[in-house]
Formats: C-alpha cells, structure tokens, sequence
C-alpha cells in the first residue's frame, strides 16, 4: 500500500528562513492539500513573509548595495551549498532568479515530494530543459512509443541536431525494453497516464528494469527515469514516490487549472537544481513571475479541490459514454473496464491512498454513417451546439475541453506511427471540468446523437 511520506520527506531539500526561525509549528505535519494553501510558513525568497497572499515580483533588474553584493549574487547563483544556502537569496536579474518563482518552486517540490524544483516558461521548456541536462552529444533516449505531439517532434526533429538520438519503445510491457537500451542510453522516458489514449506505465516496474541495468553501471553512466506526469497532477500520482527519478509537469494544466498562463517545472534530487538553473538561464526559458503568481496564489492552492470535483464528475460521464450506442469504447481509469485498473488502482492514489483516476478520458466512436472523419464531425458539432463543453486544446481547466487529437494535439506523429500508436481518427479527448455533471452529460449525448 502507498504511504503518505514522512516528517523528514515532505519538506526535504527545501530552505528555511534565514533567521533561523524554521517552520511554523507542526508545518511540516500537515497534509499536503494544507500546505498547498498556505505554502511554506517561513521563505528565504522573500524578505517580508508576514502575507497572507504572496507578492508578486515585477522588476526585471534588481537593486545591488554595492558591486562585492552583485558578485556575491554571481558566484552564489546555481551553486547551492551550505553557505549559499546560510542567507537569503541575491537576486540580480529575472532570468537568472526571482522571488516569486522562487516560491512557487518551493511549493512545487513539497507537492512532488522532490527535493527541488526548477519552474520553465513552458511544459514543453521543462521538457527540453531536463533532456537536455541528463542526455549529452552521443548519448541515446528511450520513450514510450506514444507521446504528446511537440515531445515526439522534439526527440525526432531537434534532440539529433544536438546529437542525441531517440528509440520509441511499448513500455507499457518490458518486453522490449532490453533490446531498446543501449551503452550510450541515459535517459527512459514517459508519460503516464499516456497522452492521449490514457495507456499506464507500471513506474515501479520500469524502475526494477532500470536498477537491474545500472547496477552494472558506474554512477556517471546510470539511467534516469523521466516521468511527464501531466495528466494526473500531483494530485493523483507522484511518480517520484513509485521510482521516478525526475518528474515533469506541465503547470498550464492540472497545477494551474484556469488555463491564463503558461509554465512547466522539473522536480527531482538536489543535485540536478543546479544543472537546470544553468540551462534556464543560458537557453532563455524562465518562467514569468506573473505566471509564477497564479499558479502559487490559485493553482496549486485549489489543486486538491478542483481535482477531486474534476474526477467525481469524470466517472459519471465516463459511464455515460461506454453504455452509449455510438461509442466503441472508452477508456478511463477508474472504470472496472479498463484494461489496467488494477495498475490504475495502485498506481494513481492520493496522499490518503484513495484511488483518484483524474479526469482525462478517451474515447473512440463507432464509424456509422456519413462521410469524413467521426471524430472531427462530433468535435465540429460541439463547437457549433455546445454550451459548457469547448473545443480547445489543453486541459485540467475549470471548463471541460474536447479534441480529437489524430488531427490536432498528435498531428505532429507521422501518419504510420499513429497506426502502431493505436491513434485513431475517431479517438475523442475529454478534460472534464467543474461543470454540473447532468449538463455535460446531456450536451454530449446530444453531440453523440447527432455527429
């Protein structure tokens, strides 16, 4: 059974204030639904802590008292040690550090369960930061055969310019995993639930493969495993506690959650927060501190809530559609159906050990009759009929989106991978929202009834 992790692990890695004051009383044994809300008690980041509401950062530059103060700030900057670690941070310039973002990145890692976390301008920033950081010219990747568009189109159009090449491999059964694996590989990676067809890889399993290969390895040459865990949020999975080595999120969706800004964070161990802050800063991708302040002051705080309404109405809607007539199938995790529940029901748990499947469902709707492709006739239908669900891409939102990926979010993958993916051009991709459940319910059997 998944535990909720201890004392020591829920805030580890994380700084406290300078003045030595340390956490507010019994911060660090409370749940993390709490700590989301009211964030570390006592922040370096900051100098005034007293807030009930963080502020907000908006100076790209950043006042120095004297120019041994701003070489201080240089030597200090991505070199964490105990003496950098001694006293507040010196921030110089936006791109290299700021407090807002600090912040948020503090947060972030007691949601992971991380010992560090570094924020991106975008998911896919966060993406290309950590590959970047653990995969070097020569060296080799291996992903799940299925992935977000923009990640495939990352690992084949861009990772080879830089010398780093990429094997597409079913994960999802380790089967092939060995024949995959290469002297030269560094890095596994992954999205679990899969993107868009909700497939799940056993992150324990892939990581008992993983220990095997590098125990015969030096510590340089060792295998990472990288987890896009997007779909799920924190909320419902936190792939560092099942193996996971370092975990990528996108903060536009789940963690955000009211689709204004974008963002991305790798979490991870200690020793890649200096790596990442390096390529942040020298490739550009610094999350904005008005986007950091959303995500701190209404994402993460309403993470917990949100996903648990998402969910309770995603399981309604999601037996709605496996009993209706013009559905193939669906797939979603918290469906006896599913062809993993049983991983679904290990694997996706919140920190009470409740099952919490998340609220992404895929669908695929019988061809019938009439003429082009059915997965974008319903779409189309529902973007000129419905009221409370929109087409658009993204998701984890407060309002429910629909989109049928072969020919948007996957449009990227080569027509002939998406036939081995099992990508269809009938395949739907629902993110339920905070809708009333009878309202979206209706609206997509009308959409059904008349594609």
């Amino acid at each position: 059974m998944h535990k909720a992790p201890d004392e020591h692990s829920i805030g580890a890695g994380a700084p406290q204030a300078a003045s030595g004051e340390g956490e507010y009383p019994r911060e660090t044994q409370r749940r993390t639904r709490t700590r989301l809300i009211h964030g570390l008690g006592r922040s370096r980041k900051w100098d005034y802590n007293h807030h009930v509401v963080p502020p907000i950062s908006s100076s790209v530059t950043f006042r120095l008292d004297s120019a041994r103060r701003g070489a201080q700030g240089f030597v200090d900057f991505a070199h964490l040690d105990p003496e950098s670690e001694s006293h507040a941070p010196i921030y110089i310039y936006d791109r290299l550090d700021e407090p807002t973002r600090g912040m948020l990145e503090e947060n972030l890692a007691v949601a992971e369960h991380a010992d560090v976390a570094v924020c991106f301008a975008s998911g896919m920033a966060a993406i290309s930061a950590a590959l970047g950081v653990l995969a070097q010219s020569g060296q080799h990747v291996v992903a799940h055969r299925t992935l977000y568009g923009c990640t495939y189109s990352l690992m084949t159009n861009w990772l080879p310019r830089f010398g780093v090449t990429a094997s597409f491999v079913d994960l999802a059964s380790t089967g092939g995993f060995d024949a995959a694996v290469q002297p030269n590989t560094r890095v596994v990676y992954f999205e679990t639930p899969v993107n868009p067809d909700m497939q799940l890889i056993d992150i324990a399993a892939v990581r008992r493969e993983v220990d095997r290969i590098n125990a015969a390895r030096s510590e340089k040459d060792r295998l990472w495993i990288v987890v896009d865990n997007t779909f799920a949020s924190p909320f419902c999975q936190r792939p560092l506690d099942l193996g996971a080595h370092v975990v990528i999120e996108s903060l536009t969706k789940g963690i955000g959650g009211y689709g204004t800004d974008i963002g991305g964070v790798v979490a991870g161990p200690k020793s890649l927060r200096d790596p990442l802050m390096m390529y942040r800063k020298d490739f550009g991708g610094a999350l904005s501190p008005k986007a950091a302040w959303s995500t701190l002051v209404y994402g993460l705080p309403s993470l917990a809530a949100r996903m648990a309404n998402y969910q309770k109405t995603a399981h309604h809607v999601a037996k709605f559609l496996e009993q209706h007539p013009r559905v193939e199938y669906v797939r979603y995790p918290g469906l006896p159906s599913f062809p993993q529940y049983e991983l679904a029901k290990r694997q996706m748990v919140d920190e009470n050990d409740r099952f919490a499947p998340g609220s992404m469902i895929y669908f695929v709707l019988k061809s019938g009759a009439g003429d082009g492709n059915p997965g974008e006739r319903l779409i189309d239908w529902v973007a000129r009929n419905s009221y409370c669900i929109t087409l658009a891409v993204s998701l984890g939102q407060i309002k429910t989106l629909i989109e049928c990926p072969y020919s948007m979010t996957h449009a990227a993958v080569p027509v002939e991978q998406k036939a081995t993916d099992g990508l269809v051009p009938a395949g739907i991709r629902l993110s339920v929202g905070l809708e009333d459940r009878h309202d979206l319910i209706e609206e997509l059997g009308a959409a059904l009834d008349n594609f």
